[in-house]
């Protein structure tokens, strides 16, 4: 989803907007999915909004073009650092998780690395949000990227499936000195620090968010 900006909206990469239909009296929480500069450059926001089955955000919000929204913020402190003293970058994401972690990542490939990964966990594969600009990236190996799906799908998947597990994140893990990024469902959130600690990465150079 895309919001028109009738003005100049500043916040860092990673935070999230309140957001809600003009006038209305509830506000939830998104995540911006793109870069600062992007925004900028654009004038408009960039979310990822979960919808059920009809196509519906929930009563707060209406998706129809043309509707207007009321937004506030920035909020949260989940954010990409100005200048990291550490060279390599590693986002590790879980459903619509995968949207602070985005404008992250857009952030991180505009300033100086040695390396950045991406692993991304869904339930299906239609829920890969994003998924052919992520492929397009580790083509042109600007990233490294690896995928999973948590639950049964047909034989057109022929990735892999499971959670994420130390094995395959280790294929990330080039160096200790590794700045990791981590949002998703509590599951998710809670075991990263475990799995990342094995194989060698501080705790202190783990962030991570619950949605």
């Amino acid at each position: 989803m895309r919001l028109d900006l009738a003005a100049p909206f500043s916040y860092r990469p990673g935070q999230a907007v309140l957001l809600g239909s003009h006038g209305g009296g509830v506000r939830r929480p998104y995540s911006l999915a793109a870069a600062p500069d992007e925004s900028r450059r654009e004038g408009c926001l960039e979310l990822l909004i979960g919808v059920d089955s009809n196509g519906s955000a929930g009563a707060h919000l209406a998706l129809e073009a043309g509707a207007r929204v009321d937004v506030e913020g920035p909020i949260g402190s989940f954010v990409f650092p100005a200048a990291p003293p550490e060279r390599r970058f590693l986002f590790i994401g879980g459903g619509t998780g995968i949207a602070p972690l985005r404008a992250m990542l857009h952030y991180a490939l505009t300033r100086p690395h040695d390396g950045i990964g991406v692993f991304y966990s869904a339930r299906t594969p239609d829920q890969f949000a994003y998924e052919q600009e992520f492929r397009a990236l580790a083509r042109a190996g600007r990233i490294e990227l690896r995928q999973t799906i948590t639950r049964t799908a047909g034989e057109e998947w022929q990735g892999r499936r499971g959670r994420i597990d130390r094995g395959e994140l280790g294929g990330l893990i080039h160096v200790p000195e590794t700045l990791c990024f981590v949002c998703g469902p509590p599951s998710l959130v809670d075991e990263m620090p475990r799995l990342l600690a094995g194989l060698g990465v501080d705790r202190r150079r783990v962030r991570m968010e619950e949605w």
